[in-house]
Protein backbone atom coordinates (compact mmCIF):
# COMPACT_ATOMS: atom_id res chain seq x y z
CA UNK A 1 0.00 0.00 0.00
CA UNK A 2 1.38 3.47 -1.29
CA UNK A 3 1.18 6.26 1.03
CA UNK A 4 2.21 10.11 0.89
CA UNK A 5 3.06 13.41 2.66
CA UNK A 6 0.00 14.84 1.18
CA UNK A 7 -2.38 11.90 2.39
CA UNK A 8 -3.53 13.98 4.82
CA UNK A 9 -3.19 17.36 3.86
CA UNK A 10 -6.77 19.28 4.61
CA UNK A 11 -6.02 21.28 1.58
CA UNK A 12 -6.41 18.76 -0.63
CA UNK A 13 -9.13 16.41 1.24
CA UNK A 14 -11.07 18.94 2.91
CA UNK A 15 -10.98 17.20 6.36
CA UNK A 16 -9.98 17.68 9.61
CA UNK A 17 -6.25 15.84 8.99
CA UNK A 18 -2.70 16.87 9.70
CA UNK A 19 -1.72 18.95 6.82
CA UNK A 20 1.91 17.95 5.56
CA UNK A 21 4.00 20.51 7.68
CA UNK A 22 2.08 18.75 11.11
CA UNK A 23 2.65 15.37 9.53
CA UNK A 24 6.57 16.00 9.30
CA UNK A 25 6.33 16.93 13.03
CA UNK A 26 4.24 14.45 13.84
CA UNK A 27 6.64 11.94 12.47
CA UNK A 28 9.79 13.88 14.20
CA UNK A 29 8.56 13.89 17.54
CA UNK A 30 7.39 10.08 16.93
CA UNK A 31 11.02 9.78 16.39
CA UNK A 32 12.67 11.58 19.40
CA UNK A 33 10.17 10.17 21.96
CA UNK A 34 11.32 6.81 20.30
CA UNK A 35 7.81 5.80 19.36
CA UNK A 36 9.27 5.29 16.09
CA UNK A 37 12.79 3.63 16.28
CA UNK A 38 15.80 4.45 14.18
CA UNK A 39 16.72 1.55 12.75
CA UNK A 40 20.05 2.33 11.39
CA UNK A 41 22.05 5.42 10.86
CA UNK A 42 24.57 5.96 8.13
CA UNK A 43 26.97 9.30 7.56
CA UNK A 44 25.86 10.96 3.91
CA UNK A 45 28.99 10.99 1.35
CA UNK A 46 29.31 13.64 -1.38
CA UNK A 47 27.58 11.92 -3.92
CA UNK A 48 24.79 10.56 -1.98
CA UNK A 49 21.02 11.87 -2.53
CA UNK A 50 17.76 11.36 -0.30
CA UNK A 51 15.55 10.15 -3.65
CA UNK A 52 17.95 7.76 -4.93
CA UNK A 53 18.85 6.73 -0.74
CA UNK A 54 15.37 6.05 -0.45
CA UNK A 55 14.97 4.00 -3.16
CA UNK A 56 17.62 1.94 -2.15
CA UNK A 57 16.35 1.49 1.51
CA UNK A 58 12.44 1.52 1.27
CA UNK A 59 12.35 0.32 -2.41
CA UNK A 60 10.49 3.86 -3.89
CA UNK A 61 12.25 6.72 -4.60
CA UNK A 62 9.71 8.83 -3.67
CA UNK A 63 9.70 8.23 0.31
CA UNK A 64 12.86 10.24 0.44
CA UNK A 65 10.57 12.98 2.91
CA UNK A 66 10.78 10.12 5.10
CA UNK A 67 14.59 10.06 5.23
CA UNK A 68 14.82 14.11 5.47
CA UNK A 69 12.41 14.27 8.22
CA UNK A 70 14.27 11.22 9.86
CA UNK A 71 17.18 13.00 9.76
CA UNK A 72 16.39 16.85 10.29
CA UNK A 73 17.37 18.15 7.26
CA UNK A 74 15.92 20.37 4.95
CA UNK A 75 14.15 19.21 1.85
CA UNK A 76 16.98 19.47 -0.83
CA UNK A 77 17.47 16.25 -2.51
CA UNK A 78 21.04 16.85 -2.32
CA UNK A 79 22.48 16.59 1.01
CA UNK A 80 25.85 17.74 2.43
CA UNK A 81 28.76 15.39 3.16
CA UNK A 82 28.87 13.98 7.00
CA UNK A 83 25.08 14.29 7.40
CA UNK A 84 23.74 11.53 9.50
CA UNK A 85 21.04 9.68 7.91
CA UNK A 86 18.81 8.23 10.15
CA UNK A 87 16.81 5.19 8.44
CA UNK A 88 13.25 4.56 10.26
CA UNK A 89 10.86 1.41 9.08
CA UNK A 90 8.29 3.09 7.06
CA UNK A 91 5.87 0.71 8.18
CA UNK A 92 6.14 2.61 11.55
CA UNK A 93 5.90 6.12 9.82
CA UNK A 94 2.13 4.85 8.76
CA UNK A 95 0.92 5.19 11.43
CA UNK A 96 2.04 8.94 12.85
CA UNK A 97 1.62 10.88 9.99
Amino acid sequence: MSFNRYDNDPRINLGSQLGTNQSLYSLRTAIRSGRVPVIRTFIATGDDRLDALAGAIYGDAKYWWVLAAASDVGWGLQIPPGTIVRVVDINDVRGVT
